[in-house]
């Protein structure tokens, strides 16, 4: 027997031992009662949630699963106790070819969620992934790992997307992410909703509804809302079969928050508190690598990432450092989803990202030799004023137009000699928007120095096409846009070039709909700013 076979034998041996110890400490008449009573049962199927994969580096990936029995269940009705998952990754879906494995710790302490770590892999290659555990298989994953740092890319392709609200409609988007030839998923926020949506706008029931007390919200409601959305089919078909870069934007918490600030929760300690419970929660439900598992209200969520020397993503966290709301009362109208003539705004100390991540981004595209620079972040980056008749201007007061010092101070970053070839990744904002970004955004004269890619809502509603009427006329720089339809945006990127193919379909989103391409459109190497292909 070979040592891997032999390691293999024992680490299953090990683990049936261990399971058998949990049904035989309980009996099987006491595990029969406990599965009644909403517990956990040796027959009950384990892995409710799927498997997912994230953070791709050359020689490792980030595998995960639950154990959830259970799922609507806080607990996921597993036993309060640590119990192995076994893991395998394995060069082809059969299994014939394992060349990773081990016996990982799912603890009731992170509900019983695995991260596991999965080191010695090749570069930019193709994996399959499984876990097992009371006796089952998991469904099996696909990944693939990122390209040797040195390594001469000639392409990759990612699938952007954004903001799904369980209740506005289905995330069919996922269904043909899932079937795309993709290398990434990259997805910026909104991953649940812990706002209930309107009766009108309803087109599916959720099966669980928060407390209306914000600062009731517990780690059980985040854990049970997490699983709520793991269970539809499409969004575990695209978790396992892709890998997936993530950032996080206010719903994950509560709308419109801002770093230790929420506009509906006074209290600031019982907002940490919720925060807190979120962030856990999140944690315990994403393809996230484990040293980013959270410490009381804190999370660190940055990071950057290589594809060869083709490109370099870097993952920003725009809300768990940034400024709170500037303005309030008849200067925030929209119940504070707009500023009007609120001069306090321009004040230039204000940050989205803090001072300490603008200037690890700053320093990190100064020292890139990456072909492409792509920003990743939650919201549009250029200009999203809405030049409404009689009123005058209306800023959004969730995006950057809120912190138009910030963004100059990115731009300029962006607008140093060695910095070229720069792209922004955005979601939030629930339409299909691709746009030049220029050193000052309020001069046409200035010079443009980047483009940004902005993705439609997987879900949820956007904004009406008379709004995006007003945004237009206010910024002549945006090239492409469109609120009325759900999607993605697919990203081909090639050392001469970036092409962005817009999918959509029309509101609300049902089981069968059927996505189209809106539009089409290019950024050729050394030339900063979009056409229309």
């Amino acid at each position: 027997m070979q040592r891997r076979d032999l390691f293999r034998s024992l680490s299953r041996a090990a683990a049936a031992i261990a399971w058998q110890q949990v049904f035989a400490s309980a009996g099987r008449a006491q595990a029969t009662e406990v599965a009644d009573a909403g517990g956990w049962s040796e027959s009950a199927e384990v892995f409710t949630l799927g498997v997912a994969s994230g953070e791709p580096q050359p020689e490792s990936v980030v595998l995960w699963t639950r154990l959830a029995p259970r799922p609507l269940q806080a607990d996921g009705g597993v036993p309060a106790r640590a119990l192995p998952v076994q893991w395998e990754v394995a060069l082809d879906g059969r299994f014939n070819q394992v060349v990773r494995q081990g016996v990982a710790v799912a603890d009731p302490a992170v509900a019983h969620s695995v991260h596991v770590v999965a080191e010695g892999l090749q570069p930019g290659r193709e994996y399959f992934y499984r876990f097992a555990a009371g006796g089952q298989h998991s469904p099996v994953g696909r990944t693939r790992t990122a390209p040797a740092p040195d390594a001469r890319v000639g392409s990759l392709r990612m699938a952007l997307a954004s903001c799904q609200h369980y209740e506005h409609g289905h995330f069919t988007a996922h269904r043909e992410i899932a079937a795309a030839d993709v290398d990434l998923v990259v997805f910026v926020g909104d991953y649940i909703y812990t706002t209930e949506a309107p009766r009108h706008a309803r087109q599916r029931t959720h099966p669980h509804v928060f407390a209306r007390d914000l600062g009731e919200r517990s780690l059980a409601d985040y854990r049970i809302h997490h699983a709520s959305y793991k269970l539809d089919a499409d969004l575990r078909a695209a978790h396992a079969a892709h890998p997936w870069l993530m950032v996080w934007d206010d719903h994950e918490v509560l709308a419109d928050y801002a770093g230790d600030h929420d506009p509906y929760l006074t209290d600031a300690r019982a907002f940490l508190a919720v925060r807190a419970a979120a962030y856990k929660a999140y944690f315990e439900h994403v393809p996230v690598s484990p040293h980013r598992v959270p410490a009381d209200a804190s999370m660190p969520m940055q990071g950057r990432f290589q594809w060869g020397q083709l490109a370099d993503l870097w993952l920003l966290d725009t809300r768990q450092h940034r400024d709170a709301a500037p303005c309030h009362g008849v200067h925030a109208p929209m119940d504070g989803k707009v500023l009007w003539r609120c001069p306090a705004a321009e004040v230039p100390s204000r940050t989205m990202l803090g001072q300490s991540q603008e200037d690890w981004l700053a320093e990190g595209l100064a020292g890139s030799m990456a072909a492409w620079k792509f920003i990743v972040q939650t919201t549009q980056m250029s200009p999203g004023l809405m030049h409404a008749p009689l009123l005058g201007d209306l800023v959004y007061a969730e995006g950057w137009d809120a912190f138009p010092a910030a963004r100059a101070r990115l731009m300029e970053a962006i607008a140093q000699p060695r910095v070229q070839d720069v792209v922004v990744l955005g979601g939030d904002v629930h339409r299909h928007v691709a746009a030049n970004l220029r050193l000052n955004p309020r001069d046409a004269s200035s010079p443009i120095v980047a483009s940004e890619v902005v993705t439609s809502s997987i879900s949820s509603k956007g904004l009406s096409e008379l709004v995006n009427a007003w945004i237009k006329r206010a910024n002549p720089d945006i090239v492409h846009m469109r609120s009325d339809e759900r999607g993605y945006v697919l990203l081909d990127v090639s050392p001469r070039q970036v092409r962005c193919e817009f999918r959509g379909t029309l509101h609300p989103v049902k089981a069968q709909s059927k996505f189209r391409t809106q539009a089409r459109c290019v950024i050729e190497r050394g030339v900063p700013g979009v056409r229309k292909a």
